[in-house]
């Protein structure tokens, strides 16, 4: 008995088929080995693939969405893999190359809105208990501190430094202006006298 899972927002719709992995155990309402899905996104091109297809998807566009976030916006996705999502002029654009030879890829351009839609969905598939097929999920990678340099403005970055150097000067001039503090005269020592 063949399943479905759905996942829908406003400009996107994601449908998972699949059967259970009876022999792991699962219920007969778990889809624990995927047959196929359709990505339907407003207006676009629908489509269709299989479990690699769908693995390579969340590889590009989760990391992706989380770059954006951090003000970080570069390519995820090399010309290897079948899917690669890239910034564009006043969006991004997602690029699915298909298995089958002499097919050019397919770029799909996306504004913000069905970005999000899109990491909805995905989302909302990672976390459903009813589907239960072995993906495996981008874990979130720290940015380089090369990758957020150019988020602090120069002022910023250097308003440290320079504050320490400017407390370090201004102590140094109040210490010398300080007098030193006298000493005391030294009393010269007496010989004791010596009786004759």
């Amino acid at each position: 008995m063949k399943l479905t899972s759905r996942y829908e927002q406003t400009s996107c719709r994601l449908v998972l088929e699949g059967l259970p992995d009876l022999s792991a155990g699962q219920s007969s309402q778990t889809i624990g080995i995927l047959t196929g899905f359709t990505l339907a996104l407003a207006g676009k091109t629908e489509m269709e693939g299989q479990r690699d297809h769908l693995q390579a998807l969340v590889n590009a566009v989760l990391p992706y969405a989380r770059q954006l976030l951090s003000g970080v916006s570069k390519p995820v996705g090399t010309e290897t893999v079948p899917v690669a999502i890239r910034p564009a002029d006043g969006g991004h654009e997602l690029e699915l190359r298909s298995s089958q030879p002499n097919t050019p890829p397919l770029q799909l351009p996306l504004d913000d809105a069905e970005l999000s839609d899109l990491v909805r969905c995905l989302d909302r598939l990672q976390l459903d208990p009813s589907v239960v097929v072995p993906l495996q999920w981008p874990q979130p990678q720290p940015l380089r501190r090369s990758e957020l340099r150019h988020r602090l403005p120069l002022a910023r970055r250097i308003a440290a430094p320079l504050t320490g150097v400017a407390a370090l000067l201004i102590s140094a001039a109040l210490i010398s202006l300080v007098p030193p503090t006298p000493r005391p005269p030294s009393t010269p020592v007496s010989a004791p006298a010596s009786g004759g």
